[in-house]
Order: structure tokens, then C-alpha cells, then sequence
């Protein structure tokens, strides 16, 4: 459990709440790193990129609860991902994509187990996939923020035709 002195003794720099704080969240965190890339050492190296940035904020941050906390991790998490991404630049530029007109077939969806889904999300192509981690998992919406407004321009792709990709490759793969 994460308690207030546990987060004013890891700002301090104790290096046994830094442990238990990376302990407490770490394997969702991860899992937040293996949405946004494919491969499983660049989301651990990410991880620990992330939590070395979140030790160095720890600070200013002002404890509002684990959920809070919780959400400031995930964020910090995304912005490393994303800005890994950008690096690497292991984007693919997408022509403008004309989405061919399909029904979003709810029951296939429906009976995917999450792995399956992961394991589709993480077959698109880095722009793809960005874009829909933001949209559809993050909620973020046309106005979040920049970042989303960047993916959106640059690669020229919606949630909507991401979900049609991953709809498509799920029908595909039962029939």
C-alpha cells in the first residue's frame, strides 16, 4: 500500500521506498510500455527510463492518492514511449487511408480474451498502434493534447480505421 510517508521518504531519495513504489507499480507499467512497443526489452528499458524520471520528479509532485499517482506514472510511462518512438522514428508514414466501409463486428470483439487483443494491437504498424493506444486504451480524445493532434496529422489515421484493422485481422484469423 502506498502511504504519504512512503512518497515523502522516496522524495527524500530512500532508496527502499523508491523500491517499493517501483515494486507496487512496475508490472502494470510495463504493460502500459509493451502497448506502445514490440519488443519486450525496449518496454523494460523504457520501464526503468521512466521510473529513473519519475524518481527525479518525485519532488514537485504532491500526493494526491494512489490513484493519482497511478496516473502520473502511466503518463510519464506514455511520454517515454512516445518519445522513444519519435527517436527511433520507426513510424511509418500512412498515405491517406481510405477506409473501406465496415461494420464493426461487436461479437467478434466480444469474444477476443485480452491477450488476443494485445496481441493484435501490437501487429500494427508504429503509427497505427501510437494512435490507437492514445484513442481507444488512453481515452484521449481529438482535443487532449498535442502529442494525439502530432500522431493524427502526421500519420493521417483515426482510432476508428485502427479499429477496423484490428476488427479485420481478428475476423480473418477465427474464419
Amino acid at each position: 500500500m502506498i502511504t504519504p510517508e512512503l512518497i515523502k521518504d522516496a522524495k527524500k531519495g530512500s532508496a527502499a521506498a523508491q523500491r517499493l513504489l517501483f515494486d507496487q507499480f512496475s508490472d502494470r507499467m510495463l504493460m502500459v510500455c509493451r502497448r506502445y512497443v514490440k519488443n519486450q526489452q525496449d518496454a523494460e528499458e523504457l520501464l526503468l527510463d521512466g521510473f529513473y524520471k519519475c524518481y527525479a520528479a518525485l519532488p514537485g509532485l504532491q500526493y494526491q492518492g494512489e490513484a493519482a499517482l497511478y496516473s502520473w506514472l502511466k503518463r510519464i510511462m506514455i511520454n517515454e514511449c512516445l518519445m522513444f518512438l519519435r527517436r527511433k522514428n520507426s513510424f511509418v508514414i500512412v498515405s491517406e487511408y481510405v477506409a473501406e466501409t465496415v461494420a464493426l463486428e461487436e461479437d467478434v470483439l466480444n469474444i477476443l480474451s485480452a491477450a488476443e487483443i494485445f496481441n493484435l494491437v501490437i501487429q500494427l504498424p508504429a503509427g497505427y498502434r501510437t494512435v490507437f493506444n492514445l484513442y481507444v486504451i488512453e481515452g484521449m480524445n481529438h482535443g487532449d493534447r498535442s502529442t494525439v493532434r502530432y500522431y493524427r496529422r502526421n500519420f493521417q489515421i483515426s482510432a476508428e480505421q485502427s479499429e477496423i484493422i484490428i476488427t479485420k485481422n481478428a475476423h480473418a484469423a477465427k474464419y
